[in-house]
């Protein structure tokens, strides 16, 4: 029986400081060694390794020729099965573009929440998918440049919130009259969510075609996913939970984690060693989850890219936080000590510094404000009547962004602000997230830093956004907003922030991405949204909306 390509291929890691190595990820239908062979003679082979049933490869694609493109195709067994043989088909070659190893250039495109597109031709409830126009520009015209990667910031999938297909797909498979109903239960239905969210013509092309660097956020688990203590012990009482948990860290893992990792990491990670020997790594990797969810200490799904002289800096903003309400923190101490390792010091030749970060560091001042009101009362400020309000109240209005951990919010600013002094300062410090469903631009007023400090915002890529929302996100940036948050602040005998910011860009609303051009010490950002055409989602088209440059002046 010959095997099949359930999903993928999709290009994550490139090397660029060799620039000869790549890896590739495919879900295939049955064990089979998978290849990929280039057009220019580079490739690799890998065999597959099982989980719950479902088999996968991770190729590392060696021999590839610095500052080319070459075009690849993909072999299980040495069959033939990417590029599919497709009469008429509208996407053209997968390639590698491996980079120089001295260059000083790369574009970096990012966003987040992405709701699963629905079949072409069918009705969007929630506008043109911002991905799948960008796939569609970058295969109609030869002439438009490529990201160098692209950064998904997390909600690459929905598990609290399925499509109406999905829906339909759980039913026959279960009573969703039972918790956890329409959502989600374990492995086999997360591995639906991707086929529904990679398996899209143009997505798949995308993905196969541009790297990627990954992160999870809350709807790839649930939403409010270790909003607090109180919360986390609510969710270990049901009996759904368990195993809800343990299948999306797993899936996470499978799906998002091991190509985010450089060759040279894979070599040295013992529990990929581990799954891909047994062949069967089922248990090994359920016992990997029991244990990340148990102490997150365990693990670190936080990570660092260099490209060029460029580095990202990618955190983990969910799995990793201290909830103990006298102790609330992003990130253990642990982590805090890694980040401030993967900070760039005197001789790295850095020219640009980006922290991708799911959650903002930066959000509208009124909100801030909330956020920082409430962590206050929850910690017992105004005595445990208001702590029990205030509860409710965060889980109500997903208050858990930087600003509920206060000391955590405090710490990253004095990092980055530290970080923007100095001879060898990178020229930008940039923040890209996502989460809040519209797009901006806030520059924070640190004195005596040579870096030009931002947060850029970028999300959804494809979801909505309620209109009494878009008021309230308005009105949280407005002078009326900050004199609200102000008397939050007040109320809960919480003093004054150290660094005030203001928002220089925005807010926008609508399915974007953002797109940064780092060229030496020169940064430029672009915003783009995807428009409508007709009812046809193949006749979107990216429109720019907004377009400046982050250093002429600074």
């Amino acid at each position: 029986m010959t095997a099949g390509l359930r999903m993928g291929p999709l290009l994550r890691y490139v090397d660029w400081e060799r620039g000869d190595r790549a890896t590739v990820w495919v879900e295939t239908e049955r064990p089979c060694t998978a290849t990929v062979r280039c057009a220019d003679g580079a490739g690799g082979s890998a065999h597959t390794f099982t989980v719950a049933g479902h088999h996968y490869a991770l190729i590392a694609v060696t021999g590839l020729t610095p500052g080319t493109t070459t075009a690849y195709e993909v072999l299980l067994d040495d069959r033939t099965v990417w590029p599919p043989d497709e009469p008429g088909r509208r996407y053209p070659a997968s390639t590698i573009t491996a980079p120089r190893p001295d260059t000083s250039e790369v574009r970096v495109s990012f966003g987040s929440c992405r709701w699963a597109a629905p079949p072409a031709g069918g009705e969007d409830p929630v506008g043109p998918d911002a991905l799948d126009t960008l796939a569609t520009r970058l295969a109609s015209d030869p002439d438009a440049v490529r990201p160098d990667v692209l950064l998904l910031l997390g909600d690459q999938v929905y598990a609290d919130e399925t499509s109406k297909a999905t829906r339909e797909w759980l039913a026959r498979r279960r009573d969703l009259s039972e918790p956890p109903g329409a959502q989600v239960a374990d492995y086999e239905e997360y591995t639906h969510l991707y086929d529904e969210s990679w398996l899209d013509p143009g997505v798949r092309w995308l993905l196969s075609t541009v790297p990627s660097c990954m992160i999870f956020d809350d709807h790839d688990v649930i939403d409010d996913w270790n909003t607090s203590a109180s919360w986390v012990a609510d969710m270990r009482r049901t009996g759904w939970w368990r195993e809800r948990i343990l299948s999306g860290l797993m899936s996470y893992w499978v799906y998002q984690h091991l190509g985010n990792l450089s060759l040279d990491e894979l070599e040295t990670d013992r529990l990929y060693a581990a799954v891909r020997e047994a062949g069967d790594g089922t248990e090994l990797l359920r016992r990997f989850a029991e244990e990340a969810d148990e102490d997150p200490a365990n693990v670190r799904w936080s990570y660092r890219r260099d490209f060029g002289r460029t580095r990202l800096v990618m955190l983990d903003t969910r799995a990793g936080r201290v909830l103990d309400e006298r102790h609330r923190a992003m990130h253990d101490e642990d982590e805090d000590r890694w980040l401030v390792a993967q900070m760039p010091k005197d001789g790295d030749d850095c020219d640009h510094l980006l922290i991708g970060a799911s959650l903002p560091w930066l959000l509208a001042p009124m909100m801030h404000d909330a956020e920082t009101w409430n962590a206050a009362l929850c910690r017992g400020a105004r005595g445990p009547r208001w702590a029990r309000l205030a509860e409710k109240v965060r889980r109500a209005a997903d208050l858990e962004h930087w600003a509920a951990f206060p000391d955590s919010f405090d710490r990253l600013t004095r990092l980055l602000a530290r970080t923007g002094r100095g001879p060898g300062a990178p020229a930008t410090v940039c923040v890209l997230s996502g989460d809040v469903h519209h797009a901006y631009v806030a520059e924070p007023e640190v004195p005596g830093t040579g870096s030009r400090i931002l947060q850029l915002t970028c999300s959804p890529v494809h979801n909505g956004i309620p209109a009494p929302l878009r008021v309230a996100f308005r009105l949280s940036w407005s002078r009326l907003g900050r004199w609200i948050g102000h008397g939050l602040r007040r109320h809960a005998r919480v003093g004054p922030i150290e660094t005030d910011w203001r928002r220089t860009g925005g807010p926008w609303f609508g399915n974007q991405l953002m797109t940064l051009t780092l060229r030496g010490r020169s940064a430029s950002l672009r915003l783009d949204q995807a428009a409508a055409r007709g009812r046809d989602r193949s006749r979107a088209v990216l429109r720019t909306v907004h377009e400046r440059s982050l250093t002429d002046g600074h």
